[in-house]
């Protein structure tokens, strides 16, 4: 068959492969996508590059067996087709220098931090207060991935000695860290931010950690002295009856305990320094969500919006991903209000927000980036003439 390009929309072809997955066909012999199955949060992910822009893919959930998508890996690189028909080439990254590599402690590289593209990623302690209980989060596998794929607590020398060589070796531009809930005052963000200034000691990296609201906002500035750049607050939804549903554990704070909490970090960080998840294809009232992202841009928080990823294994695994048209809707519409706020995601110093892999917001911002650039261009002109 001869290749050729289909005339499908690039951002039409992200939120595609992101809400369908993608099934993989690897005639390689080197099943060498890198990528990892769970974890903390939304995590069933292939890392590719498509049509210039890092993305994360679905390729393990039970929904992407059935996808239209099929990603071909050969000797000579990886093809996407839509059904029979050619997309293009997709870059494959190549497996990270640093997973083969060991601590000084004995313990691989990969089970401290896996490389998510660009960015050091770490669930540092893989176990959560709510795990097991009722209040557990129905979309999050943090301790699925425990035992034979990593350790349950990594110290902050394995994370400053892990980071300093994906910096070097990798390419590494910066750390994310994040956590399970560890306790019920500070959630864990002190003990991470330890971690984060060992790395920053050692590497130099900028580095966001994760963390859910915790009872005492002056945790925030500990956590801005040990030398994190940024934070990521995650409310995963702005409907309250879905938070009550999917994280109950998360939903005892309340929506409008993280707007409280979120004003603070932004006073500490600044804006356009503090982010939060927000999943779509739960349940949610779409007004809901885009009314909570309006009032956080106005705060100055990033909302780093993704579909949801059902993870195998976890209590949503067989609920449906989002419809691709949903997604790009409030992709267009958020990125509108991100544009009149001042904010994108070129401002994050490090994290999600900054690495954009598992969302496609970033290419509805280089639309209104452009658009802008010519208003910009046609007001010169107009006054040069």
């Amino acid at each position: 068959m001869a290749e050729r390009a289909l005339g499908v929309d690039d951002r039409r072809l992200l939120v595609e492969l992101q809400s369908l997955g993608v099934r993989v066909e690897d005639e390689s012999g080197a099943a060498s996508i890198p990528g990892r199955l769970g974890g903390a949060g939304p995590s069933d992910a292939g890392f590719l590059w498509v049509r210039g822009l890092p993305l994360t893919v679905p390729m393990h959930s039970r929904f992407a067996r059935h996808s239209p998508y099929r990603l071909r890996i050969g000797e000579h690189g990886a093809k996407l087709y839509l059904g029979d028909e050619y997309v293009g080439p997709v870059v494959v990254p190549p497996q990270p220098r640093i997973y083969g590599m060991t601590t000084t402690d004995g313990v691989p590289y990969w089970k401290i931090a896996l490389l998510h593209l660009d960015s050091i990623a770490s669930t540092v302690v893989q176990k959560c207060i709510y795990w097991g209980t009722h209040e557990q989060c129905a979309f999050c596998g943090i301790e699925l991935t425990r035992g034979e794929q990593t350790i349950p607590v990594k110290t902050p020398a394995q994370l400053a000695e892990v980071c300093a060589a994906a910096r070097d070796l990798d390419g590494a531009v910066d750390a994310t860290l994040t956590t399970g809930s560890i306790n019920r005052r500070d959630r864990g963000a002190l003990y991470i931010s330890r971690c984060a200034a060992a790395i920053k000691e050692a590497s130099g990296l900028p580095v966001q950690v994760q963390f859910e609201p915790p009872d005492d906002l002056a945790v925030l500035e500990q956590v801005r002295d040990a030398g994190v750049d940024a934070v990521g607050i995650h409310i995963e939804t702005f409907d309250p009856e879905v938070l009550a549903r999917v994280a109950p554990g998360k939903a005892v704070a309340g929506v409008e305990g993280y707007f409280r909490c979120w004003e603070r970090a932004v006073e500490v960080f600044g804006r356009g320094r503090v982010s939060t998840y927000v999943i779509l294809g739960m349940g949610e009232q779409r007004s809901l969500t885009e009314e909570g992202c309006r009032r956080a841009i106005d705060l100055g928080v990033y909302p780093f919006v993704v579909p949801l990823r059902p993870v195998p294994g976890t209590l949503m695994a067989d609920v449906p991903p989002p419809d691709p048209d949903y997604v790009a809707a409030v992709y267009r519409s958020v990125s509108t209000m991100l544009a009149a706020g001042g904010l994108d995601h070129e401002g994050a110093a490090a994290g999600c927000a900054r690495c954009q892999a598992c969302s496609g917001l970033s290419a509805w911002e280089r639309v209104f980036r452009k658009e802008e650039l010519r208003e910009r261009r046609g007001l010169a002109m107009h006054h040069a003439g």
